[in-house]
């Protein structure tokens, strides 16, 4: 079946919300509408629609007018199976001594690497995003130094691929938290699927905010794979809940933004350890001073 979307951009966080919600009353009503900052550093969000049948143009043009956005883009979108697609076009990821892969090439695991499987369905976090493969080897360049992490948090999880990662090379359990309740399923399924249930805690949390996290504080490492605004917002609770000399490794960083996390970090005692770019996207892995 043919379905269709429709997109248009604003320069502002309320008109683009206030157009969503004026989406949301069309006649025609669309079976889905996202709001999304753009994340190029340009201050620009967009607004999209999706619909099953093509979309009134006349009522996007007066709703585009009425809110100052952009015209409309209309398109087609042909019926696809995506984990069909997603398993052609996703190989399996080396990322250090960490591999991550499908079910459907589960005979290509190297003898000596640490299995990480995230099915093709799991769309977020499967490793083949330069972020999560800047984690990755973040935590194989802290092994290779000779880190040993006892206390590991990943904020943010989404498919837990980082807190598995900790999980395959540490024995201590690894605590992995997500705001969005589908993601903790999605990584409590995969924790199931690597046979680390018991080792690997999730729990639906904003940042550092569940009882399980402040307990188990202060952390040697955690994993944030968020976005600037989030990661800069959540500098002071990681300072709170790292130990001293504890690391932290940040990503979801576009490189321009790398220097303003780094400094923020800095100014809350975290400092840079080591940072790389892989394509558009910063890892930063940084230390706690001392005390």
């Amino acid at each position: 079946m043919t379905t269709y979307t429709a997109f248009t951009t604003l320069s502002d966080k309320s008109s683009a919300e206030a157009l969503g919600e004026a989406l949301e009353d069309l006649e025609d009503t669309p079976y889905g509408v996202g709001v999304f900052e753009i994340e190029d550093g340009s201050g620009m969000w967009e607004v999209g629609a999706y619909f099953m049948d093509p979309p009134d143009d006349v009522a996007l043009a007066l709703l585009s007018a009425a809110h100052r956005a952009g015209d409309f883009v209309v398109s087609e979108v042909p019926e696809t199976d995506w984990v069909a697609k997603v398993r052609r076009e996703l190989v399996p990821v080396h990322a250090g001594r960490f591999y991550v892969y499908g079910s459907h090439d589960a005979d290509t695991v190297p003898d000596n690497a640490e299995p990480l499987l995230i099915e093709a369905a799991m769309a977020f976090g499967t490793g083949h995003h330069g972020t999560t493969q800047g984690c990755l080897r973040a935590l194989d360049r802290l092994i290779e130094a000779g880190v040993t992490c006892h206390n590991v948090a990943d904020i943010g999880c989404g498919t837990a691929v980082l807190a598995m990662a900790a999980a395959r090379v540490w024995p201590e359990t690894v605590l992995a938290s997500d705001m969005d309740q589908v993601a903790v399923e999605v990584a409590e399924a995969n924790v199931t699927a690597n046979g680390l249930s018991g080792r690997v805690d999730c729990l639906e949390a904003m940042g550092f905010d569940h009882p399980r996290l402040h307990d188990a504080a202060p952390f040697d490492l955690v994993f944030a794979n968020i976005l600037k605004q989030p990661l800069i917002d959540l500098a002071p609770d990681m300072a709170q809940h790292l130990a001293p000399g504890g690391f932290a490794i940040l990503s979801g960083i576009l490189n321009e933004q790398g220097d303003d996390v780094a400094e923020v970090y800095a100014q809350n005692g975290i400092n840079t350890w080591h940072r790389e770019e892989i394509g558009d996207w910063t890892t930063i892995t940084l230390q706690k001073a001392p005390s």
